[in-house]
């Protein structure tokens, strides 16, 4: 989803053009090795990436930064209650990725997700979130699509971090924190002096072994697998599947640990990465390769569908190849195209429905009404609206 609303990014003048250059200066930086002391490796438990079918499945598409949307898509599922507590009981979410760029409440997001993960299975429910591409593109300090709100919010958080590293430094006993900052240059190449410190709080946290990266974004799944349904912030080939949806999982676990190095595994980069591929998100189903769709599902046993984020789709959630492809990312951010909030549903017993908050779907007295009828919604030659249910 590349799509944004100027207005919300940065305002300097020519700030994006020094971000884009910033981003070579930052690798230039990562491969001498000035970005990543080495450090000793603790062996880590393999990640979860086939789970059993739940009685009911909820996805929820891209956030990008909007903290009041992604409650109201929670609130739209039954999932957390007027004081954002979770009220979901056992049902399973899975959010697929993309909270970073383009809103400037990242950070809020990141913590609201992890309250509900611990409230979630408390009640015998579960969250699962996903990497998308923006998560891989900061990791990397890929800062393209950033807004000035955002880096001010992680300009606090430096702040905050580092006031509670000078009080740890004051106890006898524990060991020395690790200065975030450690080997991040004071200022960059064409990169005003008024950013450089709010540039180098998201590199601090963001990077490969940030603490921020470590402890909101490590533990994410790229691939997932819940029942017969696949999902993936962009897509998979058939050759992510021959490499192993484990083995990705895991290499980008160890990644963003710190133990890979900068750059991104290859199958995180470029238009055929798992998190930037579109060949089944296309608003025209012609451009769709559903035959291509039906060869990777075969090759993952009970596979029915794809559930993927990423590319917005501006009639909201839909399926196309038979709903063998649903694509769930709506824009909802306010920095994207401030969609209505909708979501995902699969009921064991009944199937597919889309939840979502569109006023012309909605009855009296009804918050949340259902639109039905997935199937082929994206003709050749143009969009065309779901069906209300009856």
């Amino acid at each position: 989803m590349e799509r944004q609303n100027q207005s919300s990014s940065l305002t300097c003048e020519n700030l994006p053009s020094f971000l884009s250059s910033f981003v070579d200066t930052f690798v230039d930086f990562s491969v001498s090795g000035l970005f990543l002391p080495q450090r000793q490796e603790i062996p880590q438990q393999p990640l979860q990436t086939h789970y059993p079918s739940p009685n009911r499945l909820v996805a929820i598409g891209d956030l990008h930064g909007d903290l009041e949307k992604s409650k109201q898509a929670f609130r739209l599922a039954g999932l957390i209650d007027g004081s954002d507590r979770w009220c979901g009981g056992s049902t399973t979410v899975v959010q697929i990725g993309d909270v970073l760029d383009r809103g400037g409440e990242e950070l809020k997001i990141f913590y609201f997700l992890e309250k509900l993960k611990r409230e979630a299975v408390k009640s015998g429910g579960q969250l699962i979130t996903l990497n998308g591409n923006h998560e891989i593109m900061n990791i990397e300090g890929d800062f393209r699509y950033v807004t000035k709100k955002a880096l001010e919010e992680f300009d606090v958080w430096a702040y905050w971090y580092d006031i509670g590293n000078k009080m740890k430094s004051l106890c006898h006993g524990l060991e020395i924190p690790k200065n975030p900052f450690h080997g991040i240059p004071p200022s960059f190449h064409r990169v005003p002096e008024e950013f450089s410190h709010s540039i180098r709080a998201r590199i601090a946290a963001l990077r490969p072994d940030g603490p921020i990266s470590r402890r909101f974004l490590a533990n994410n799944l790229t691939v997932l697998v819940v029942g017969d349904s696949v999902f993936v912030h962009g897509g998979l080939l058939e050759k992510h599947v021959d490499y192993g949806l484990q083995r990705i999982n895991d290499e980008v676990r160890d990644w963003i640990n710190g133990s890979m190095g900068q750059r991104a595994p290859e199958y995180c980069r470029g238009r055929n990465a798992v998190v930037w591929l579109r060949k089944f998100s296309d608003e025209f189903a012609k451009n769709c390769d559903c035959s291509l769709l039906e060869h990777v599902l075969a090759t993952i046993p009970g596979a029915k569908r794809m559930i993927m984020g990423h590319t917005i789709q501006e009639i909201g959630i839909n399926g196309a190849c038979d709903n063998r492809a649903i694509r769930i990312d709506v824009g909802m951010s306010k920095g994207c195209i401030n969609g209505l909030p909708e979501v995902l549903e699969i009921d064991r017993n009944s199937g597919l429905r889309v939840l979502t908050s569109n006023p012309m779907y909605q009855k009296k007295n009804q918050y949340a009404q259902t639109k039905e009828g997935l199937g082929l919604l994206i003709p050749e030659h143009g969009p065309k609206q779901v069906e209300v249910k009856a």
